[in-house]
Formats: C-alpha cells, structure tokens, sequence
C-alpha cells in the first residue's frame, strides 16, 4: 500500500494526451409530484440545471482532479453547447485549445432528467458521421507536433465520429516510435482499431460482444461465437487472453461491475481484483476513471498491476457520487489508507 500511495503522489508530474470523442452532459434536477394528464408520464417540477464535461472530457476532468497535467483533443461543433463545455472546462482548468471546431457538426450533448434520486429520462443529441479527411489531418499532425510533451495517450472512443482506423494506426505508429504508453477506453465495433496499442479497458459486455465481431475463437476452438448467451467466467478468461493476442497487447483490463475487474498479462499472468466499492448509488463515468487512473499510475512509473489496483480504488469511490463524478487525490489517497 505504500507502494501504490508513492505512485499517487507522483501523479502530479504525468503529461496525459486525452484524445476522443467529446461530451456535455447535462442534468436537470427537480420532483415528481403528479402524473401528466396528457399521457401516462410523469411530470417532473425542475428546479436546477447543471452541467458537467463528458466522454473524452470527463476522462480530462478525472486526470486533472488527480493532479495530473492534461491536454484535452477533440471536435465540437460551432454551436451554444460548445460555449458551455469550454466554460466548465475552464471552470476545471482544463485548456480547451487542442479542440478542433468542425462548423458542419454539433456538439454532443446527453441530457438527463432527475426527479429526487431517480433517472427518468435521457435525450441524447449527436453527431456520428466520421471527421473529414482534412480535419482527421490536422488532428495528426497536432500530434505529431506535439507527441514529445506527452508521457501517455488516452483514446476514449465514444462512437462518434472522432476515433477512426487511420488516426488509431498513426496515433500507435508514433506511440511506439517514440515510446509512449496508449490506452483505450474500447467501443466494442471498433476492436480492431487497436491493435498495438498498451492497454484497453472493456467491460464484460464490451468483450463478449468484441469477441464474436472479430470471430476470435481461443486454442480449443470453444466459443460459441453466434450464441446470444452469457459467457461463462472462464468463457471471459478466454475471451480477454485471445482478444490480447490477437490485438498485440500488452495487457486488457475487464471491469466486471460489482464483482471488481481482473488483470489479464502479455506474460500469462492473470489477476482478480475484488470491488473496495462501500456503496453504489450510480455507475454513470466509472469506466473513464478507471482509463484515467490506470493510465496516470502507468505514467508515474506503476506495474499494470499497481496501476489497475489504484483504478479499482477509484472506480470504488466516483459510483458511491450521483452523475458523472470524478475522484481527488486526497480521496484516493485516504481510501488506501483505510483499507
């Protein structure tokens, strides 16, 4: 444990590269009091609207409340929604001038209706239509420009548009050239994109689907790739090793909810970590803590162990917070003093 703290109070010396799709969540708070006599819903008597950075930028967000340096990539359109998100992130110190502003779209925004504790509704808002070639050139040779200052590169891929198979292949090429760690928060339809890549962090639903859409089928032939059910557990230790060989990593993460995540190794070596979650009041943001703290601990010099052991801490702090909640230092740091 004292091990894992050393690493956390290193984290204010990373340079972290968030690179991905863009999103303003915004929550409107109120009561349900009646139900509308205009058809069985309920009527929710707001009383509050808050907003907060989401996808690529909660990633931003996480990084930067655990005092880690970051530079924030994305696109946004030239629309009110950008106004907001670049004002809650300046409100975060978050430097929004490594955004790119593409006229022809709109900014994604993801409003959720509250009423007392409960989710009652999401609008999403979204543009998904791939960047054009001219734009995914810039955001290059930004990169290229730049990679030097960077000790790591997060890919949040959100399905948006932003993160696509020529940019994933020249962001690895100079990861590797240069010898940086890159991460990636996966979107299950776009597995492929990643190989070469350090590390990525699927869920257990994330998995099961990548692996019968790449068809990978481990050393016994044993998956049953057009099944609609469940995999097993040693189903998912299959699943994590042969998605691991097949895209070159290093090592996969699989978060498995409340039953924690386990570790999975080039070298064979795979690890449980159970859940240290005392409470869950709302899961919403908890994979982008997971990418960013794993990724921050890999950044200060951690083992993929370590790292993954001080995600898991994380991860059990920001689901006991209501929305898209981020964790300190401070908080991450007492948590391992107390367990």
């Amino acid at each position: 444990m004292r091990n894992l703290r050393a690493i956390i109070n290193r984290f204010n010396k990373a340079n972290i590269l968030v690179v991905g799709d863009l999103i303003l969540d915004e929550y409107i708070w109120g009561d349900v009091e009646r139900i509308s006599p205009e058809a069985p819903v309920p009527v929710v008597w707001a009383n509050k609207r808050t907003y907060v950075p989401g996808g690529a930028a909660n990633v931003a967000n996480n990084i930067r409340s655990l005092g880690g340096r970051v530079y924030l990539l994305g696109v946004t359109g030239k629309d009110k929604n950008t106004d907001t998100l670049f004002s809650e992130l300046k409100k975060r110190k978050i430097s929004s001038r490594s955004i790119f502003i593409e006229p022809n779209r709109h900014t994604t925004l993801k409003t959720r209706i509250i009423a007392g504790h409960q989710q009652v509704v999401r609008v999403d808002w979204e543009h998904t239509d791939p960047l054009p070639a001219d734009l995914n050139q810039r955001i290059i040779k930004f990169i290229q420009r730049n990679i030097d200052g960077f000790d790591a590169i997060i890919i949040e891929d959100y399905g948006k548009g932003v993160i696509n198979m020529h940019l994933l292949q020249e962001l690895v090429r100079l990861a590797h050239k240069h010898k940086k760690i890159i991460t990636v928060d996966p979107k299950e339809e776009h597995f492929q994109y990643y190989r070469g890549t350090t590390s990525i962090t699927p869920n257990r639903k994330e998995l099961e689907n990548a692996v019968r859409n790449l068809k990978i089928k481990d050393t016994t032939n044993r998956f049953r790739l057009n099944s609609d059910e469940l995999f097993t557990d040693s189903d998912i230790d299959l699943a994590a090793q042969g998605v691991l060989e097949y895209l070159g990593l290093e090592s996969i993460l699989v978060t498995l909810g409340e039953r924690g995540m386990k570790l999975f190794e080039k070298n064979g070596r795979a690890k449980h970590i159970p859940t240290v979650a005392q409470e869950v009041f709302d899961v919403l943001g908890a994979g982008d803590t997971v990418i960013s703290t794993f990724t921050l601990a890999l950044s200060c010099g951690a083992t993929f162990l370590e790292a993954a052991t001080i995600a898991n801490f994380a991860a059990g702090i920001v689901v006991a917070k209501a929305g898209t909640a981020v964790t300190t230092k401070k908080e991450l740091l007492e948590r391992i003093k107390s367990s």
